[in-house]
């Protein structure tokens, strides 16, 4: 038989934008639909995602996430997307009715935590209310880990 091939797309893709943990306190989360190219979905994937720079505005009572990139699919001919083009989410109307007042308020913003493939094989992101962190509540996280870290070394 020969050896086994790994599959070129997985359907277990699961990408964290971890930098945003850090960033922000997260009072709320919601997972939301979006809508794709099909050569994006391929790259998704793949895994070919970066979710670093991704934020979600409001326009137009739609919720968008700009910035997101999505590598441009190899095999794609000129039908190929834009990397970081705008991608319109999908929520139902009275989730986004309050997510946008939650957002009129100071200090909340919307950012994306997670993208993945659910069990269907659709491309589901999940989205966080979130409000920004204090230098003093990242110097608090980070003592709070390494006096975890340290905990767990004498352990063993």
């Amino acid at each position: 038989m020969g050896k086994q091939e790994k599959p070129k797309f997985s359907s277990q893709v699961s990408v964290k934008n971890r930098k945003a943990r850090f960033e922000y306190h997260f009072l709320d989360t919601y997972v939301a639909g979006l809508k794709l190219m099909g050569t994006e979905i391929k790259s998704i994937r793949e895994g070919k995602v970066s979710l670093q720079e991704a934020y979600c505005y409001f326009n137009n009572h739609e919720l968008f996430v700009k910035q997101m990139h999505i590598t441009p699919y190899s095999q794609g001919t000129h039908y190929n997307h834009e990397a970081t083009r705008e991608r319109k989410l999908l929520l139902k109307k009275k989730e986004l009715a309050k997510l946008e007042s939650k957002m009129s308020e100071k200090g909340l913003t919307i950012v994306p935590t997670r993208l993945f493939i659910n069990n269907r094989g659709l491309a589901k992101i999940e989205i966080a209310l979130a409000q920004g962190k204090k230098l003093f509540d990242k110097r608090d996280d980070i003592k709070q880990r390494d006096t975890n870290r340290e905990l767990d070394r004498m352990k063993f």
